[in-house]
């Protein structure tokens, strides 16, 4: 299975899982854009055994480009692993102090954010689309654990997993719009005279959002694939019924 792993050391294990011809519906993770429930259920499995774990430690959420997040407890393990209807609903962001619990994200084109705190032992996830950086939930999220849950925005490590490339993320004026109006991601655009379209990089435009809660700029990191023109990436983009990637954190107990 193919999975790029950006963390893998006794404590945590965190990643992503990338598009694999040779697996059922090319490595698909997502449950609500498959051809066959069960096909994903088998992928979701052999992730499960590749992190030493049951399936049923998976938490997932159905996004919906929302800027809401979740705080996952024991009573919350196995929600959305194996059934749709059984997902946190209407949420695009999970965290938890909670060991053995697999914080679950998916994307084709959208920003993933995987982050750990390395004080408190919390971890989390976020699926930040275009809709979600405009509604700023990154920033959000960690404004969030700074003031509610006392962390110190030093001890946070995060990391930027693949996404759509500012060459290819172009969009119209009111797109361009939007993000204009955060008021600090000019630096991120670009209009193309030739097509008469703006280009956005949403990473770093994730990554400015992450700096404003005051997340040391040396503790992000990015992963510069791009999932449109990466043939190991599923875009959205590109194909509108291409499967999804999982991201994923899972903090292993002591």
């Amino acid at each position: 299975m193919k999975t790029k792993l950006y963390i893998n050391n006794e404590n945590l294990i965190a990643g992503m899982t990338m598009k694999e011809e040779t697996e059922l519906e090319m490595n698909n993770m997502a449950l609500h854009a498959c051809e066959n429930p069960d096909n994903i259920i088998i992928n979701r499995k052999k992730l499960a055994a590749s992190l030493q774990c049951e399936l049923a430690s998976f938490v997932c959420a159905n996004q919906t480009h929302s800027d809401n997040f979740y705080k996952v407890t024991l009573q919350d393990t196995g929600r959305g692993s194996e059934q749709l209807e059984t997902a946190i609903q209407d949420t695009d962001a999970l965290y938890t102090y909670e060991p053995n619990i697999v914080l679950c994200s998916f994307t084709a084109d959208c920003v993933p954010v995987i982050f750990r705190n390395e004080k408190t032992g919390l971890i989390g996830v976020i699926h930040s689309g275009w809709q979600g950086t405009v509604k700023e939930i990154t920033k959000k999220l960690f404004n969030h654990l700074i003031q509610v849950e006392q962390c110190d925005p030093k001890d946070f490590h995060v990391q930027i997993g693949a996404a759509l490339s500012q060459e290819k993320f172009e969009v119209d004026e009111d797109v361009y719009l939007k993000f204009k109006g955060l008021g600090y991601a000019d630096e991120f655009m670009y209009f193309n005279d030739a097509t008469y379209k703006y280009h956005i990089d949403n990473q770093l435009t994730v990554q400015k959002q992450l700096e404003l809660a005051d997340i040391p700029a040396d503790q992000i990191e990015i992963d510069q694939t791009c999932t449109f023109k990466d043939p190991n990436g599923f875009s959205y983009r590109e194909d509108r019924q291409c499967g999804r990637h999982l991201s994923f954190i899972v903090r292993k107990s002591d």
